[in-house]
């Protein structure tokens, strides 16, 4: 059977057969009813809760990806760009030490024309146009290094560390941690090059979510807090990118510690993220954005790991988030995936439905590459006996199995 046409049980018996572990054992190390696994490698069941995947795939020692047959490459070919262009790219070999092979142009850009295309690429990925910006950044980056030899300026150091930083987050949307983490280590090395402990901190955060992604929640939650108490700021005298940097790391690392159960610790570092935010106001720096909406949004996403009162708790969160200051067009379109999950873990079926055919319709390239969309779409098919034709035509768009 063709991977990309077996079932989310197919996956899970076949992955438990290749451990050579019974369901009652992986349902065991996964912390789920033995009845759920069963009935998920029969089929009776298509799809869970996206928890009890998380929980399942690092049972199995897979990717979420893996499990859930995320789509992993552009609708959209380039002739000169592309995800295996950006896989070599960051994976220069010319980058390493004592290997000689020269890849990058010989001509560099000027500083001025290479902080441009940084901010341009930079918009592309917070507007979701990802086909757009796979085809691009590969040529940034090799632009960005012979940019650094040719002129070796701290402001040149930076930002190759956020065009570094769009490379990581572009392959852990298009399901390839393993070369997001290879990025990482590109962006350290620029921040650090770059002389801005900032910098550094915000690539620690990018590091942590794709330690995450990985599902390495413990490691994910450990460098972003101890870096957040490394870059925690006087309160009296700090800067709104101070905030900021600070903040994202809190939010950064609160998301893994929820999902290894602590809640109540979760909670406490949002609070303390949202009182920067207080502070600082709105603030854009280092590729990334930070206000309280950010926090509050992620307070959702937090309240979902929650196995008895997340969903409800997620919607009475959502109540007290201003949609209107959500100022990224992708972190709208995430927040409100995760509202359309609480709705239909709550039975809202018809809500959660409205609200991801919205979401589709802002950001239909980010969303076929989400595993909690395509893992909500799911439940409601098997939710819905009569299925409505916004619903199929939603999971026929998204490559879900429709004879669920």
């Amino acid at each position: 059977m063709n991977s990309t046409s077996m079932s989310i049980g197919d996956r899970i018996r076949a992955l438990r057969e290749l451990r050579d572990i019974t369901q009652e054992q992986l349902a065991s190390r996964a912390d789920v009813s033995v009845d759920t696994v069963r009935k998920l490698e029969q089929n009776i069941r298509q799809s869970a809760r996206i928890t009890t995947l998380r929980a399942l795939a690092r049972a199995l020692d897979v990717q979420l990806e893996r499990l859930v047959g995320q789509p992993t490459v552009s609708p959209q070919l380039s002739e000169d760009g592309g995800l295996l262009a950006l896989r070599d790219s960051v994976q220069a070999l010319n980058a390493l030490p004592g290997v000689s092979f020269d890849t990058d142009p010989e001509d560099a850009p000027t500083e001025r024309a290479f902080f441009d295309a940084v901010a341009t690429a930079t918009l592309a990925y917070w507007k979701g146009e990802y086909a757009q910006l796979s085809s691009t950044l590969p040529m940034l980056l090799r632009d960005g290094r012979a940019a650094a030899r040719e002129h070796g300026t701290e402001q040149v150091w930076s930002r190759l560390a956020l065009a570094y930083q769009l490379a990581a987050s572009l392959s852990v949307q298009s399901g390839h941690p393993d070369w997001a983490f290879a990025a990482v280590e590109r962006q350290l090395d620029a921040a650090h090059r770059a002389s801005d402990p900032l910098l550094e901190g915000m690539a620690v955060s990018t590091l942590s979510w794709v330690l995450l992604r990985q599902g390495r929640w413990e490691q994910a939650a450990t460098v972003a807090e101890r870096k957040a108490d490394e870059l925690e700021p006087s309160f009296r005298r700090a800067t709104p990118s101070q905030y900021a940097v600070y903040g994202n790391l809190l939010i950064a690392a609160a998301t893994p510690t929820a999902r290894h159960g602590d809640q109540d610790v979760a909670q406490q570092m949002l609070t303390a993220a949202e009182a920067a935010a207080v502070r600082s106001g709105p603030v854009r720096a280092y590729g990334t954005a930070f206000s309280v909406t950010d926090v509050r949004t992620q307070r959702v996403n937090v309240a979902l790991t929650d196995p008895d009162t997340g969903a409800a708790s997620a919607l009475a969160l959502a109540a007290g988030v201003d949609t209107t200051a959500i100022s990224r067009p992708v972190h709208s379109a995430s927040y409100r995936t995760d509202v359309a999950q609480a709705q239909q873990q709550t039975g809202d079926y018809q809500g959660a439905l409205a609200t991801l055919l919205e979401v589709e319709q802002d950001q239909p390239e980010w969303m076929r590459l989400q595993p909690s969309a395509l893992a909500t779409v799911r439940e409601l098919l098997e939710a819905e006996r009569r299925r409505s034709s916004g619903l199929r035509g939603l999971a026929s768009r998204l490559g879900v199995d429709l004879t669920l």
